[in-house]
């Protein structure tokens, strides 16, 4: 019996000294779990920052305003859009004037087969493709809001971008298939504006 018990007590130490020690193994663990926690936390927030407060650069090349140099083949088409373009750093205004001999019935808007449409927003370039996106405008570049004449609402255009020289550049649009030729009259530089 004196064996028995002395067997039952190593038994129940053993069984004690297991469960402390998996005790320890699971603090041990949760203190590891907590320190990991802690660590990716405060590197998560080291690594967050807040977006600048001014508008991006945009190209270098392409700041100033631009207006299209049409060729004596684009004056006689029936239907021609001349493009003028400024480009403040990452912003872009642009003017389409449009010339057609087509009559599209009331000349309310089409005044005499011309007509001005005015667009602004934002743009960036990813390799040879730039990209514009922006909202048609009234003519002092306020958002226009009337549907009376012309589009109205977003604009989004992809061109291809083909710098000939520091003063021309080529623009070869998704709806378009005549390239737009565009020559630089005047050079700015980009003074960036809080937004």
């Amino acid at each position: 019996m004196l064996k028995a018990k002395s067997i039952k007590r190593k038994a129940q130490t053993r069984l004690k000294a297991e469960s402390e020690k998996q005790a320890a193994s699971k603090a041990g663990l949760l203190n590891f779990l907590k320190a990991f926690s802690f660590l990716l936390s405060a590197l998560s927030l080291a690594s967050c920052s807040f977006n600048p407060n001014l508008q991006g650069k945009g190209e270098t090349y392409l700041q100033g305003e631009w207006q299209q140099d049409s060729s004596a083949v684009q004056q006689k088409l029936i239907t021609f859009s001349a493009y003028r373009i400024k480009f403040d750093c990452d912003s872009f205004y642009m003017q389409i004037h449009s010339r057609s001999a087509v009559n599209y019935g009331s000349d309310t808007c089409r005044k005499n087969g011309q007509w001005a449409e005015y667009i602004k927003g934002a743009y960036r370039q990813r390799n040879d493709t730039l990209f514009m996106k922006g909202q048609f405008c009234n003519a002092n570049f306020s958002l226009k809001t009337n549907t009376d004449c012309f589009r109205v609402g977003p604009y989004e255009e992809l061109f291809r971008v083909s710098k000939k020289s520091d003063s021309l550049v080529q623009l070869s649009g998704t709806s378009n298939v005549i390239p737009v030729q565009l020559k630089l009259i005047k050079r700015t530089t980009c003074t960036q504006k809080p937004l």
